[in-house]
């Protein structure tokens, strides 16, 4: 019905033409998956009817319908392979997709390749490939395929580990798609001064943003700004001069005649900390995982009902 409604607004059928009313109902329609709706939300995007035109959104909303056709069978295809553990012959039928220009195909290839759940693929090409493919899923806006590539330059999967190629994925996914995983990665690389200049406060921003962007991160975040305040005093430390400090103060007269005992307890606490806090430098960051193949959109049967006039 909200197709049809748009459609007699786009022509004038029973009511004055109004494009804008034509727009409201298509839109209505397309998020109920109507596919026609998403044609003819791409044509008037396409020929700026209605709308300011877009050809970026016309060619996403055209994406979108291709990705809807019968031929969308084999990515479910290969979906069912993957769950019955048939991985070669998923990976497969995934990577002839993926060179069709099929996101859902790149993403799921590069996350098998990436799992090593594939024995065709040889060991020392199974990164590189996945690499390949995470880049084209994350070239068509996919944010995990964007943090993956990410990691793949941290770690140096498949590639020489670059920070600052890293970094500029991590920044990628955290201005575009809002991503609290490249959030936190990017305090972490401005904690460590990896493929960036050092810098604390800019750290404890990132991990700040990553807790409000999700609910998820706020147990990592807290953790990790408990490590950035102890961090941030040994620096403070390092660069105060503790010798002068401690000849201008009366420490009997500050803290009593038993201060030394208070001292040596503090001490220990941060050397805890520290022997903690160096533990944990030796751990890899936690990496999110991709979420496993995903099946097929769903297909509209039958041929088009209408479409707005070229």
């Amino acid at each position: 019905g909200q197709l049809q409604l748009g459609s007699m607004y786009y022509n004038g059928i029973g009511v004055k033409r109004d494009y804008k009313q034509a727009l409201k109902y298509f839109n209505l329609a397309s998020q109920g998956g109507h596919i026609l709706a998403f044609y003819n939300l791409a044509q008037m995007h396409a020929s700026g009817t209605g709308v300011m035109r877009s050809c970026h959104t016309a060619v996403e909303l055209f994406k979108n319908v291709c990705e809807r056709g019968r031929w969308s069978e084999r990515l479910m295809t290969a979906y069912n392979s993957y769950k019955d553990e048939d991985y070669n012959a998923a990976v497969v039928q995934y990577l002839l997709l993926a060179e069709q220009g099929y996101e859902v195909a790149q993403s799921n290839a590069a996350f098998i390749l990436d799992q090593r759940e594939a024995t065709i693929v040889g060991e020392n090409e199974t990164y590189p490939r996945a690499l390949l493919h995470w880049n084209r899923a994350a070239s068509q806006g996919y944010t995990v395929a964007r943090i993956k590539l990410g990691d793949y330059h941290f770690y140096g999967f498949g590639t020489d580990v670059d920070y600052e190629t890293a970094f500029i994925h991590y920044r990628l996914a955290s201005e575009q798609q809002h991503s609290a995983q490249a959030m936190f990665n990017l305090g972490y690389m401005h904690e460590k001064g990896l493929g960036i200049k050092q810098d604390i406060h800019l750290a404890k921003r990132f991990y700040d943003m990553a807790a409000e962007a999700s609910p998820d991160a706020q147990v990592p975040v807290f953790l990790a700004l408990c490590k950035l305040g102890v961090v941030y005093f040994l620096q403070y430390i390092r660069e105060a001069n503790i010798r002068d400090l401690f000849t201008q103060l009366d420490m009997d007269q500050l803290l009593g005649p038993e201060w030394d005992l208070y001292l040596m307890t503090i001490i220990a606490l941060l050397l805890g900390t520290v022997i903690a806090y160096r533990q944990r430098q030796h751990q890899d960051i936690p990496v999110p995982r991709p979420p496993g193949p995903r099946p097929a959109p769903p297909q509209q049967e039958g041929p088009p009902e209408q479409q707005p006039p070229q």
